[in-house]
C-alpha cells in the first residue's frame, strides 16, 4: 500500500526497502541511505510522513526523532519503532511497504556516541523498548568491540515478545563476518521483562540497585575507573540509572565533556 506522497514533491525523500513486524506494538524497516549522510553510531535523525494540514488543507511534514539501529558503515538505514494505533505518526507509519516512500532529515545528532565516554574497561548499554535502536547501531560496529574489554546489553520490556528485535541482534554478533571475531567472548546480556514470566524478571533498575546483575554476571559494581554506562529508555528509566550511576561516583558526559555515562534524552520509548 503506497501511503506516501509522490517522490517528485516528498521532500527528503528515502524508499522502504524492508519492513519486519515483530510482534502487534512493535516494527522495524529499512530504507535507502542519502549519499551525503554521514553519521556516528547511536545518532538519530528525524523522519516522518507528509500530512494535511486540518486549517489550510496543505502538505507539511510530520516528524519524529528515530535512532538509526544500523551502524554508520551500513548501506542502508534501519529504524525500529513502536505502533501506537492512534499516534500521529505511528499509526500510519506502521503501515507502509516495501517501495513506499518516508521523509527523512539527513542531520544526525545524539549523545549515545563513543566519543562522548572516556576510555573504559567495560561498556554497559541499558535500555528499555525501543531503546534498543541506538545499541543495535553500535553493537554491529567495530569500535565499539575495539574499545571495550566488556560489552553489557541491558534490555527491560514488558513481555517476552518485545525482547525479540534485540535478542535476535545480539544472537548474530559472534556469526557477524564484520565484527564477530572482535565480539570473541567480550558479550554479556541481560534481558528482562516486567509483565511476563521469564528468566531474568523485574526492572533492571532494581537489579543494578541491589547487585543482582553483578552477581548473575560475575562483574563488580560500577567505578568511574572502569566503567561507562549508555541509556536510552522510558523518563522513569533515565531517571533510575541515572541516579545509579551518580551513586556509584560516575559523571554524566557530553560530546564536548565526555565522561563516565550518558542519556538520551531527546525522545522517550
Amino acid at each position: 500500500m503506497n501511503i506516501a506522497t509522490p517522490a517528485k514533491i516528498l521532500p527528503d525523500a528515502q524508499m522502504v526497502t524492508t519492513v519486519t513486524h515483530w510482534s502487534d506494538t512493535l516494527f522495524s524497516f529499512r530504507v535507502t541511505r542519502p549519499r551525503s549522510l554521514r553519521f556516528r553510531s547511536g545518532e538519530f535523525v528525524m523522519i516522518g510522513l507528509m500530512q494535511t494540514d486540518a486549517k489550510t488543507g496543505r502538505e507539511k511534514p510530520l516528524l519524529r526523532a528515530y535512532s538509526i539501529a544500523s551502524p554508520s558503515w551500513d548501506d542502508e538505514l534501519e529504524f525500529y519503532s513502536i505502533k501506537v494505533p492512534d499516534g500521529p505518526l505511528t499509526s500510519r507509519l506502521q503501515k507502509i511497504e516495501s517501495g513506499d516512500q518516508i521523509i527523512l532529515r539527513p542531520k544526525p545528532v545524539g549523545t549515545l556516541v563513543l566519543d562522548a565516554l572516556l576510555p573504559g574497561k567495560r561498556l554497559w548499554m541499558i535500555c528499555t523498548g525501543t531503546g534498543i535502536a541506538p545499541f543495535a547501531s553500535l553493537l554491529r560496529d567495530p569500535e565499539t568491540w575495539e574499545s571495550y574489554d566488556q560489552v553489557i546489553v541491558a534490555h527491560t520490556c514488558r513481555t517476552r515478545a518485545e525482547l525479540a528485535y534485540g535478542a535476535e541482534i545480539v544472537s548474530a554478533l559472534p556469526d557477524d563476518p564484520l565484527i564477530g571475531e572482535l565480539v570473541g567472548d567480550k558479550l554479556r546480556y541481560y534481558p528482562t521483562t516486567t509483565r511476563d514470566r521469564s528468566d531474568i524478571e523485574g526492572r533492571i533498575s532494581d537489579h543494578i540497585r541491589d547487585g543482582r546483575v553483578f552477581a548473575a554476571l560475575d562483574l563488580p559494581a560500577w567505578t568511574p575507573e572502569e566503567d561507562r554506562v549508555m541509556i536510552c529508555g522510558n523518563l522513569a528509566l533515565n531517571k533510575d540509572i541515572i541516579g545509579l550511576c551518580e551513586m556509584h561516583g560516575l559523571e554524566e558526559g557530553a560530546n564536548s565533556a565526555p565522561r563516565h555515562f550518558v542519556v538520551e534524552k531527546a525522545f522517550l520509548d
